[in-house]
């Protein structure tokens, strides 16, 4: 019996516009800033009509990516609502993989701009094994304090009884043919622009810790500290952290080189250190393990894991030759790929956008012993 898993960032699957530009320019887009715009109403108009223009290439891009993925489970970070999870299921999805996914599942958790994580399944595997949900069960209301936690180095603007997850660690148990499997879908404090010449992902690396030790702390409390390696569990998301990544030297017309640098500190070594899950995409090629391009000019450009599927020892032990696929098709035309990756990108790519999103589905088939 096989279950395919995969996990995506679908960047921004919101219902809202968001008219804070014409106030604050960081906030506007920049093709508007082309433009002079003298009233608020005015702003508000061609910021819709823009968003509006774009997003009907953007999700069907997005979907297109998911088809590829081909998962029974699905499991999705930037979602605003069950509202916007269903549109794009009915109006964009359905019309790639058709009725696939009935079954979709989405709590509310603490991001201040309301994203949310989700989970989208079908009924049946591929080869006719039920898929069943057990009990879900959110746990956003966890603060530092809860789990003895806190401390000064999470930052200045950090207390006690704040909430550990910046969004949601999502547990869903699940039966598999009747074998168990339980589910943690996250989405991890993002690493934000550096200041006062410290690196954005080092000044927040602690709370992405934080969020990682109450992860664990949850799977131990369930299954007990003894028993966690025989049990089959996988942790997935976007991690918005990396051990590793690929630094892009170059630029376009000249061309670029690929070299990688590992052992960097991380969040997620509270995760790997000792073994308690397995990161199968070191099963990949060192320069072929990256879901993301960050740029900030020719200057800073990497490639890196942002998105992962963590397995338990026993569902590596289980699949000891499985390896992840990355979906990269969707990504924009300004990526660099290392030699040997090149993809034939899905029509309408642009150089920087439309394109699928900035991340790239992660899937992985894997048998549930």
């Amino acid at each position: 019996m096989s279950l395919r898993i995969a996990t995506f960032n679908i960047e921004n699957l919101i219902t809202r516009f968001d008219f804070t530009g014409f106030r604050n320019q960081l906030r506007a887009d920049r093709v508007l800033k082309l433009f002079e715009i003298k009233t608020e109403l005015g702003y508000q108009q061609l910021e819709a009509a823009r968003v509006v223009a774009t997003t009907d290439d953007t999700r069907q891009l997005s979907a297109l990516a998911i088809a590829d993925a081909d998962a029974d489970i699905l499991c999705l970070q930037e979602v605003d609502n069950m509202e916007a999870l269903q549109a794009f299921e009915y109006g964009y999805l359905f019309r790639m993989v058709g009725a696939g996914y009935r079954q979709k599942y989405i709590i509310e958790g603490n991001d201040s701009r309301g994203i949310d994580v989700a989970v989208l399944m079908r009924e049946q595997t591929r080869d006719g094994e039920r898929i069943e949900l057990v009990d879900i069960k959110s746990h956003a209301a966890l603060t530092y304090r809860t789990l003895s936690l806190y401390h000064t180095g999470l930052g200045p603007n950090l207390q006690p009884d704040d909430k550990i997850f910046k969004r949601d660690c999502l547990e869903l148990d699940l039966r598999i043919g009747g074998r168990p499997l339980t589910l943690y879908v996250l989405h991890l404090k993002s690493m934000t622009n550096g200041r006062d010449g410290v690196d954005g992902r080092e000044m927040t690396r602690p709370v992405r810790e934080a969020e990682l030790k109450a992860v664990r702390h949850i799977i131990e409390n369930r299954f007990g500290k003894e028993h966690v390696a025989g049990m089959n569990f996988i942790i997935c998301g976007d991690l918005n952290d990396y051990q590793e990544r690929v630094d892009v030297i170059g630029e376009r017309r000249r061309g670029y080189r690929f070299e990688p640098v590992g052992g960097l500190n991380s969040a997620l070594d509270v995760l790997s250190g000792d073994g308690f899950v397995e990161n199968v995409m070191l099963r990949r090629d060192v320069l072929d393990r990256w879901t993301l391009y960050h740029a900030r000019g020719p200057q800073e450009q990497h490639l890196c894991q942002l998105d992962y599927i963590w397995l338990s020892p026993a569902l590596a032990r289980a699949n000891p030759t499985v390896v992840p696929d990355i979906i990269r098709n969707g990504q924009p035309f300004r990526t660099p790929f290392p030699p040997g990756q090149d993809i034939e990108r899905y029509p309408r790519v642009g150089w920087d956008r439309p394109k699928a999103s900035d991340h790239c589905p992660v899937a992985i088939s894997l048998h549930i012993p």
